[in-house]
């Protein structure tokens, strides 16, 4: 049972699916629930509904919720370095992310870029420092590397509004024990 389990969250974690561009895990979930034969529709607000059949039709029927989003970041510009500067997009800090791969969903390819917050290895005068010792990290003083010039960039349909993830090999689930599993994605705790 918590084989299946582990695989099924493993596949639904690794789809993208931040707040407004949500397409990738749409489409997970549709195929999931046609593989199933379930019976499905989406509103106009982007919600899917799946109906389950019971094992008792004369039951009053259950209505389970989930969000299908993810908390994600928006690029608010790109430099002429290819440097891309992050917002936040519902409750998302970069201080939450870390240094680390980010995946930036544009329009026509995904191109994944560091998340930077400058030198750790400063003295008491640099700019930097304060990071370390005064000032919350904020978004206006994180980027993204990406190693790209800016018309790659725009070749890739990453502009302002482009939603940003943590990277996929990031989200990999993993066993905590025989039956816990943990992710980045996966912001419910239950035990037993």
């Amino acid at each position: 049972m918590y084989d299946e389990l582990f695989a099924t969250i493993s596949a639904l974690v690794m789809c993208h699916s931040p707040s407004g561009a949500e397409q990738e895990v749409d489409r997970w979930l549709i195929a999931r629930a046609q593989a199933l034969g379930l019976t499905w529709n989406q509103d106009e607000a982007g919600n899917l509904i799946f109906v389950i059949p019971g094992r008792d039709r004369t039951a009053k029927p259950i209505a389970i919720t989930a969000h299908k989003d993810e908390i994600g970041a928006i690029v608010k510009g790109v430099e002429s370095d290819g440097r891309v500067q992050l917002r936040k997009l519902g409750g998302a800090f970069p201080w939450v992310y870390g240094e680390g791969a980010i995946d930036l969903l544009g329009d026509r390819q995904t191109i994944t870029g560091v998340l930077s917050f400058g030198s750790r290895h400063v003295s008491h005068e640099s700019p930097q420092r304060n990071l370390q010792d005064n000032q919350p990290l904020t978004w206006e003083r994180a980027w993204v590397e990406t190693g790209r010039i800016p018309a790659e960039l725009a070749a890739a349909g990453i502009r302002p509004g482009s939603r940003a993830v943590v990277s996929k090999h990031r989200k990999q689930p993993l066993r905590l024990g025989p039956n816990q599993i943990a992710s980045y994605t996966l912001d419910n705790v239950n035990s037993g």
